[in-house]
């Protein structure tokens, strides 16, 4: 009798090993959502094997559109979101759903489009200007239509511009930034991209930048751990650990250094202690 007790007791001591190791397992994985176009620049993959080796935490990425990243943000179904939408940004903290928000790094945008430019678009830095004239000339152009932070800068732009893009000329991808650019250039189409996929992008695209250089092309990126008492689930310990690790010089200092074709892809920020608001 006194053995068959003796072997339970070892099979439930032996189970809850097995649970508190798997607890502990769960607790290194941090999931992130972020943006296609910082999966496609290639940063992560310098920047997160770095984290791993130095914190012991495995990162799982998520790469969405912001609007996407930050409903995930919004449910709980990750720890900390890195996007770059500072409007939407703003409101998913001042709801409640993020907290710490740090700037972590900035690129700019462009236009690109075929090289013959039927539209005219290159007359110029003005990126509204640019705009005007591919609507008007009825030339083709991919939008993001996802969504995504660079969606949504591509809308602000329009309505800068005064126009609201709709007819044959104007399709919604629901893609990528990377598949946007693919199809763009299959299609002879203008498109909006970051500058950062862009670089990892361009020695295989038949297109050229058309526009570049209008301060309105902004495109500061921000990290945001989720808010644990809103979601205690998350974990919130290892979403700090790569937020803090990101924005320390360590971290920075990657990021300054990343190159495509001795290019420079982002400009670190987290030195300024400032996120953008707009």
């Amino acid at each position: 009798m006194r053995s068959i007790v003796q072997a339970a007791a070892g099979v439930l001591l032996g189970l809850a090993v097995l649970g508190a190791q798997a607890g502990n397992d769960e607790n290194r994985i941090v999931r992130m959502a972020t943006t296609t176009s910082t999966e496609n620049s290639g940063l992560l993959r310098v920047l997160l094997p770095e984290f791993q080796k130095v914190s012991g935490y495995e990162v799982q990425v998520i790469a969405v559109g912001t609007g996407k990243a930050l409903r995930m943000g919004r449910e709980g179904d990750v720890d900390l979101v890195l996007v770059h939408a500072p409007a939407a940004e703003k409101k998913f903290v001042d709801g409640g759903f993020g907290v710490d928000r740090k700037g972590v790094m900035y690129n700019d945008f462009v236009i690109v489009g075929p090289h013959s430019d039927p539209a005219g678009a290159s007359s110029g830095s003005d990126a509204t200007a640019a705009l005007q004239r591919i609507a008007r000339s009825g030339a083709l152009f991919l939008s993001r239509g996802d969504d995504s932070g660079t969606h949504k800068k591509e809308l602000g732009l329009w309505s800068k511009a005064g126009i609201t893009p709709k007819g044959d000329w104007y399709r919604e991808a629901g893609q990528g930034m990377g598949k946007v650019l693919q199809m763009s250039g299959e299609l002879d189409a203008y498109t909006l991209t970051d500058r950062g996929t862009w670089l990892a992008y361009m020695a295989k695209s038949p297109l050229k930048i058309v526009s570049e250089g209008d301060p309105r092309l902004f495109n500061p990126y921000s990290i945001i751990p989720v808010n644990p008492q809103r979601h205690p689930h998350v974990n919130y310990t290892g979403a700090t650990a790569l937020s803090e690790w990101i924005t320390s010089p360590a971290g920075q200092t990657l990021i300054g250094s990343y190159t495509i074709n001795e290019k420079h892809l982002f400009t670190p920020s987290a030195n300024t202690h400032e996120v953008a608001t707009k």
